[in-house]
């Protein structure tokens, strides 16, 4: 199989991911800013995980680019790293529902850092079909950022349960150092 029907399949499964998400925002019942202040670590939390399934979406199609065909253990690992996308919506809504409390943050980093295994596990499997010495191989690396990402996420779990709000900083500042498509994979797509 072509990598574009798995890309097409993921692409509509991260578009649902997302509208799960955002019908968990409630309409306030009032026009001012009393009743929109209950609603804004809801929002918060929607904004953070928006972003996060953008990364995902964006690094996901450069990903399939650079690979050459979908293989059954390529296919296993893209369900599994959208299995663990499709949890942010609960991991999401709780943790906005609940003001960024200690159990429901450190769930979200959980998701978070299963997402990001699951997606080492694809990207690992795409170079291994593509070779060793494949440009893609050599774009990523050492994947440092990958490396951090993992890091970022365990110790966002830890400080949920001491600091919340310190966790989910640390998970906004993982994103945003993913915010930028991953180059490297991009320029494994162009040459």
């Amino acid at each position: 199989m072509e990598t574009n029907r798995l890309e097409a399949f993921s692409d509509g499964v991260l578009a649902i991911i997302i509208t799960i998400m955002v019908l968990e925002l409630k309409v306030p019942h009032g026009a001012d800013f009393a009743a929109v202040k209950p609603l804004l670590p809801v929002f918060l939390s929607y904004v953070l995980s928006f972003i996060y399934v953008g990364i995902y979406w964006n690094n996901h199609h450069h990903l399939l680019k650079a690979g050459r065909r979908v293989t059954g253990g390529i296919m296993w690992a893209n369900l599994h790293l959208l299995f663990w996308l499709s949890l942010l919506p609960f991991a999401t809504g709780w943790m906005g529902e609940n003001h960024f409390a200690e159990l429901p943050s450190a769930l979200y980093g959980l998701v978070l850092l299963m997402a990001a295994t699951a997606y080492f596990i694809l990207q690992n499997l795409i170079i291994a079909d593509l070779g060793s010495e494949s440009k893609l191989a050599a774009s990523i690396g050492g994947d440092f950022k990958g490396k951090v990402s993992f890091v970022f996420y365990l110790a966002g779990m830890v400080a949920s349960f001491c600091l919340p709000w310190l966790a989910n900083l640390i998970y906004a500042v993982a994103a945003l150092m993913w915010l930028i498509p991953d180059r490297r994979v991009s320029r494994a797509v162009v040459e």
